[in-house]
């Protein structure tokens, strides 16, 4: 992990200024938020975008022949061309708004369960899945009669790489891997794992709801098949989100819901759907969304990524020192590639009481298993502390969150 921020111009305080809600008190305290992870705060300039649109835009889209409608078309498909350029994906054909990450990835495991899952065949994920990408392929086995095979990890939580090639075989029909950890930080080796898949024509899912607010996500580079993220952790509206697919998939795969907008014609007795990506848009979308989606992107593309990284990394280095220095502290997940997550324990303290007390401290941290129970079944754990950090964070947050993790060790001592 580098410390080195790339541009000079890069201003955390200016930054900082942009998030309303961070000039705020809990608890009576000044508020330190590090749990970005689980949902960022919002930019002004996202809140002013939702703002103008429901004040000055707000109309059905894509149906409507009067301006107001017309207008409110062009500012949602802004919207999808900004994640586009984002996720740099060839078309706007291959970007489906839907609910958040976990709504894309079940859209994957059903449509492409229903069209190319049979029985006997393999779906591959990883150990430290998050349940969004457990329970939707498992799902999708328990009515295709398929088969979920895991890539173990080691004690560092990094995966098994040699165990990932055993897995592969002409049986597996869908690789689906989470980017980032949100447990432990882990940056996977998603080009090893999509080209590795790829030699055998397998196709693969990546997770990317961790890996969006802090890494640079070119699909095109990648060459994956499907990217899912979710637009509350890259600084926009809760309740949207992307699904990148490649055409040829999106072309094979059935429509994952019914109703209006996906539908070319409709009769009793057959009906026909729409051309890419409204097939997979069913119903009235989140416009206001797509449209505070598309402004927290290109937010995000301002600052660039490269700057949002080497400072993230930079707390998280800091972070990491220091709590290493707390006697009886563990950090789970110590992998060498990671983004902006440290999840740790303290001996002979359970980790909601250690997080009740950072409360009352203004400190905002999660607790938990953080909806991956069976990584935390293999470290033999009931769940961890995670602080997690974004763009807007600063030095001054880590060593708050430093001494109240000592103050509270000292006290359930």
């Amino acid at each position: 992990m580098s410390n080195t921020i790339t541009a000079p111009a890069f201003d955390i305080a200016r930054i900082r200024a942009d998030f309303p809600l961070l000039e705020g008190e809990m608890r009576g305290k000044p508020l330190v938020f590090l749990d970005s992870a689980a949902s960022s705060q919002k930019p002004q300039q996202v809140l002013d975008a939702l703002d103008y649109y429901y004040r000055h835009q707000n109309a059905n889209v894509h149906r409507g022949v009067y301006e107001l409608s017309q207008q409110a078309t062009d500012a949602f498909e802004l919207g999808r061309e900004r994640a586009r350029h984002f996720l740099n994906a060839g078309s706007t054909e291959e970007v489906i708004f839907v609910k958040g990450c976990t709504d894309g990835i079940n859209l994957v495991a059903s449509s492409f369960g229903r069209k190319f899952l049979r029985e006997g065949d393999e779906v591959i994920i990883s150990a430290m899945e998050h349940h969004s990408n457990i329970v939707p392929w498992q799902l999708a086995c328990e009515y295709s009669g398929a088969i979920l095979k895991v890539i173990p990890i080691n004690d560092r939580g990094e995966l098994i790489m040699e165990e990932y090639k055993k897995l592969l075989s002409e049986r597996t029909q869908i690789v689906s891997i989470v980017h980032v950890s949100n447990a432990l930080g882990t940056i996977n080796p998603v080009k090893e794992i999509i080209d590795l898949a790829h030699d055998r024509d397998i196709p693969v899912l990546l997770d990317g709801a961790q890996a969006t607010p802090h890494l640079k996500v070119d699909v095109q580079a990648l060459d994956v098949d499907f990217y899912a993220f979710s637009g509350h952790k890259v600084f926009g509206p809760t309740g949207i989100g992307v699904l990148y697919g490649k055409k040829k998939w999106l072309d094979a795969m059935p429509p994952y819901q019914g109703g209006g907008e996906m539908i070319a014609t409709v009769s009793f007795e057959k009906t026909t759907y729409n051309e890419l990506p409204f097939k997979f848009e069913a119903g009235t979308p989140d416009i206001s969304g797509a449209v505070g989606l598309g402004v927290a992107l290109e937010y995000i593309e301002q600052i660039g990524q490269d700057n949002i990284s080497a400072h993230e990394n930079h707390l998280l280095e800091a972070a990491t020192k220091q709590l290493l220095e707390i006697d009886g502290l563990s950090i789970i997940g110590t992998a060498e590639n990671k983004a902006s997550v440290i999840s740790f324990l303290i001996e002979g303290t359970h980790p909601y009481d250690l997080g009740t007390i950072l409360d009352k401290l203004g400190i905002a941290v999660r607790t938990g298993h953080h909806c991956t129970q069976p990584l935390m079944d293999r470290f033999e754990i009931p769940g961890t502390v995670r602080a997690s950090f974004a763009v807007y964070n600063t030095m001054e947050d880590v060593d708050k969150l430093v001494a109240g993790v000592k103050r509270a060790a000292n006290m359930l001592r």
